[in-house]
């Protein structure tokens, strides 16, 4: 039997552009490029064993998460790289990493980046706390944007002008429809970016780490250039305005939109010097991510044979162009690279360079198997929604692949699943191949489980995980779109960093609070339509995510287990109060940071319904959840059966182990008073519980300090949080506020103003031993 040609060679043959069998012109006799395919986030095959060094810097760079005092902020989405990033190195996210662009559209017609952002991009939160960003009033055009995965672009970077602009055609002269043309940068043919706005990877790095986390950079130097791992049409463009002597000075965060940064140092307002990245930091950056392999393609298979000959036949490779030819040779890129007017149902108004704002460019399919989810926007969970989703210039193949039977477009979903990615696609984080913690392990099962409770529980841990669409019943505003969205540090179930927080917000007048008629959360997104925004309230509180592991354990605890330890008067003078949170209905609450949920079920009915706007069903028995919406999406979103095996994942998730390696520490801990409301043992049904907690009410916050009331809690009054895990749940405190286990201890006020000062008076060594001890819990 014949052996079957790989699709990428039969991909230069011609077959799947034209809608016969004749060879594309230059590209049949283009070899494909050799050592550039590996699986999405890896290094490329043909990696120098320097470059491979340099990859790992640059891949550490990408995930370190920054604090303020590094320089994040003043405005900030991210504290990472890796959090837009973070499905694989270089690649995308869910909904809960988009983030929004405004502008001010002009009745003339101009157009330009709202105020009081960073280059257009609506931040969620301030460095210091407080309020949310928000956009200046005159802003009225809104775009919602999804990560894009960067897989491959040190290749792209390399194409010349003319690979790209051979396929241009912007007045339609050959009347097929489509009239795909250029954008530029600095007179450069862009490549990068939603609207190919960007030529430069240095300038598109250095962008969104000054848009999003709030990072100044200078640009890197001539040798820098010269020593990266490719050389780029960009690099004539940065030399040129170095050479120049940098004659533009330098430039703050709002003076570019959404693009790549001028090649000129960026600076900022805060107290952190200029610049906040260094230079090999930011080099070995830019490096990591020219390194990127090409998305290894599978074997051809006689499905995928045909659904390729289809995507040909129906005009899709009319834009998603198979194959470029780079210095390397033939790249299988699936794009042209250039813009294409999607039509009004897909514009949302963003103008860059000379891209309307209903053209976009066109992405490239290579791994797209594992980019969900699609379009600029992310509002296609599956490709096949992506491709009903296309408009304008894709109308035609639109409605061409509508028409075809099942079967047929089953073979075009195959094939583009075939371009790379299958293998490591998940529906969450949790990789192809992963398995769960063992018994007793942190975050694995805390006891035996039965076959059935297995398999229940493994549902419930990829449920957890799992990222929900529209087509779900995500909405209509929301902050996650799935558990693990917020609860992932240092596995499934943890806490979050700080570009997770929720904002509660309300209106504190005469030390009396009132809640906004639609809930205190302050949502990140909308389902449709620009994102909610605050109406007047005075009172912004950035909730902090506290971990789930041992959960389970903490909602088998007695009520007299927990009421044993309550003092609201204070009858023993130790001026410690602590407040049992008694709901209306006589339940004990006990999670939350106000302690306003009573039970795991509840938690998971709470989060559902404020966190993601899904519906639960009545026989889940859960009065903090909501039943019923006015989404498209039939009602309850989410099944008994689903909701039965996330409490039992929840409540069978064991808390990290306890290190014992300072036992003067504990004493010290107890002397000072911090095991006063850190109440080391609780007595449990099946034995002593050390999570270090009350599970009551204390004023810590500073006196005059503004806050939220939620039930019985007043705005000062905070849950005692379990410090198992301490060291895996950073930044600390309700706010987030605290980067470090010694800031948490300094932040202590109120009832807590005591052991601060306990802590304060300790001498260096007992200190050290103090936070090594709470570290270790």
């Amino acid at each position: 039997m014949k052996a079957r040609s790989p699709w990428w060679a039969l991909a230069l043959a011609g077959g799947l552009w034209a809608c016969d069998d004749e060879p594309a012109p230059e590209e049949a006799d283009a070899a494909v490029a050799e050592g550039i395919f590996a699986s999405p986030g890896a290094i490329r095959p043909n990696a120098t064993a320097e470059e491979r060094a340099t990859f790992e810097r640059g891949l550490e760079v990408a995930t370190r998460r920054f604090a303020p005092a590094e320089g994040l902020g003043p405005r900030f989405n991210l504290v990472s790289c890796a959090g837009c990033h973070e499905a694989l190195p270089g690649g995308a996210a869910g909904y809960y990493r988009d983030f929004y662009i405004a502008a001010v559209t002009l009745p003339d017609g101009s157009y330009i980046p709202a105020q009081g952002t960073m280059s257009g991009v609506l931040d969620s939160f301030f460095a210091e706390g407080g309020p949310r960003p928000r956009p200046e009033e005159a802003a009225n055009t809104f775009g919602l944007r999804n990560p894009i995965p960067f897989f491959g672009v040190g290749l792209l970077a390399e194409l010349p002008e003319e690979a790209i602009l051979k396929y241009a055609d912007p007045d339609d002269a050959d009347g097929d429809g489509i009239s795909g043309r250029p954008n530029y940068d600095r007179g450069f043919v862009g490549r990068f970016g939603m609207k190919s706005q960007t030529v430069s990877i240095e300038g598109f790095i250095r962008g969104p780490l000054n848009n999003h986390l709030g990072l100044t950079t200078d640009p890197l130097t001539p040798d820098q250039q010269a020593r990266l791992p490719v050389p780029s049409v960009a690099a004539e463009a940065e030399e040129a305005v170095l050479r120049e002597g940098l004659a533009e000075g330098p430039v703050t965060s709002v003076t570019f939109h959404q693009a790549a940064a001028p090649a000129s140092p960026l600076t900022d307002d805060d107290d952190v010097p200029d610049p906040e990245l260094s230079g090999e930091d930011l080099f070995d950056l830019v490096a990591f991510s020219m390194l990127l392999a090409a998305p290894k393609p599978e074997d051809p298979t006689p499905e995928t044979e045909r659904g390729r000959a289809t995507f040909g036949r129906i005009g899709c490779a009319a834009c998603h162009v198979p194959t470029l030819v780079g210095p390397r040779g033939a790249l299988p890129v699936y794009s042209d690279l250039l813009l294409h007017d999607m039509g009004e149902s897909l514009a949302d108004g963003i103008q860059m360079g000379v891209a309307t704002g209903s053209e976009f460019r066109t992405a490239p399919l290579w791994g797209v198997a594992a980019t969900a989810p699609y379009l600029h926007d992310g509002r296609a969970m599956t490709l096949g929604a992506a491709i009903e989703l296309h408009d304008g210039e894709g109308k035609r193949s639109r409605d061409a692949y509508v028409a075809l039977g099942e079967a047929e477009r089953a073979e075009v979903l195959a094939f583009l699943e075939s371009l790379g990615g299958r293998e490591v696609y998940s529906a969450g984080l949790i990789r192809p191949g992963v398995e769960a913690p063992g018994l007793g392990e942190m975050g694995g099962p805390l006891r035996p489980l039965s076959g059935e409770e297995a398999s229940q529980w493994a549902l419930g841990r990829s449920l957890f995980d799992r990222d929900h669409g529209f087509e779900d019943g995500l909405g209509p505003v929301f902050n996650g779109d799935s558990c693990r969205a917020c609860h992932f540090d240092p596995m499934i179930g943890g806490a979050g960093p700080l570009d997770v927080n929720v904002m509660r917000h309300g209106t504190l007048t005469d030390a009396a609070f009132t809640a906004p008629a639609r809930g205190t959360i302050l949502h990140r997104f909308s389902a449709h339509g620009p994102r909610p925004e605050a109406d007047g309230e005075n009172v912004f509180e950035p909730r902090q995510t506290p971990s789930t592991l041992g959960m389970g354990l903490l909602d088998q605890l007695p009520p007299e287990a927990i009421l044993a330890n309550a003092d609201p008067e204070d009858m023993d003078g130790d001026g410690i109060q602590g407040v049992a949170h008694i709901l209306p209905d006589g339940r004990l609450g006990r999670f939350g940071w106000k302690a306003q949920v009573p039970s795991t079920l509840e938690f998971i009915g709470d989060a559902m319904a404020a966190e993601l706007g899904l519906t639960l069903p009545e026989e889940a028995g859960s009065t903090f959840a909501r039943t019923e919406d006015d989404d498209d999406t039939p009602d309850p979103e989410l099944s008994l059966e689903q909701t039965r095996a996330m409490e039992l994942f929840l409540n069978q998730q064991a808390p990290p182990a306890p290190v014992a390696r300072h036992p003067d520490a504990e004493v010290l801990f107890m002397t000072i008073g911090c095991g006063d409301c850190h109440v080391p043992k609780l007595a449990g049904l099946a034995g002593d519980i050390n999570a270090y907690t009350d599970l009551l009410l204390h004023v810590v916050a500073e006196d005059g300090s503004p806050g939220i009331e939620d039930g019985m809690a007043t705005i000062h009054h905070f849950r005692t949080p379990p410090l198992w895990g301490l060291r895996f749940t950073a930044p600390y405190m309700h706010s987030g506020t605290a980067m470090t286990i010694e800031e948490a201890i300094l932040a202590h006020h109120g009832e807590g103003s005591a052991s601060r000062q306990g802590f304060l008076d300790l001498a260096a060594d007992q200190k050290a031993a103090f936070l090594g001890f709470l570290g270790d819990l």
